[in-house]
């Protein structure tokens, strides 16, 4: 009995028609690029799957997830909210009204500077981000379950190590804001 390595997935697939047609270029870069891209997508529909089942989708749900894990009183100026977020800086705005219109954030103007405008979770959004949670972390353990402790914890390092390399530095903590400035 051979051993026989193990299973192709489709990247393997792309890297040896590649080989085969291009064998004068180094494609291995594809190996990294092509799964982390092959498995992003398929993350994320798993995740957007258990956002919805909370009426949520990524970037709310992510934007809900933000206030929540920020100091009490759970507020961010838009600014802050965008920093510390994963939703891009054309969204906030658009997401925040929606948000705000459905009832889970709410938008007041500071009394110290009444050029700074505070999100934070109403009594509603911290609700339905503390139910969401749960189910969030469960799926996650559940797409990662393939991995032991010690494979999440060695890609995990790895992945920072890319990140950090690319400029994918760790914003300044968010402190509850009070005005400064940051205008958001």
């Amino acid at each position: 009995m051979t051993d026989a390595g193990p299973p192709s997935d489709h990247v393997d697939l792309v890297l040896a028609q590649w080989a085969r047609q291009r064998p004068d270029l180094d494609v291995s870069p594809m190996a990294v690029i092509g799964r982390l891209r092959r498995l992003t997508r398929l993350l994320d529909t798993e995740l957007r799957r258990t956002f919805a089942e909370h009426g949520l989708d990524t970037a709310s749900f992510d934007m809900l997830a933000t206030l929540r894990r920020s100091d009490p009183p759970h507020r961010l100026t838009p600014a802050r909210l965008m920093q510390t977020s994963m939703v891009t800086s054309g969204a906030v705005s658009q997401r925040l009204d929606r948000l705000e219109a459905a009832g889970l954030v709410a938008r007041t103007r500071s009394t110290d500077d009444a050029r700074v405008v505070h999100v934070a979770l109403t009594a509603r959004g911290r609700e339905l981000i503390d139910r969401a949670l749960p189910d969030h972390v469960a799926n996650e353990h559940r797409l990662l379950a393939a991995l032991g402790a010690d494979d999440r914890a060695a890609l995990a390092g790895t992945l920072r190590t890319l990140l950090l390399s690319l400029g994918d530095d760790a914003p300044e903590e968010p402190r509850p804001d009070r005005g400064g400035p940051d205008r958001g």
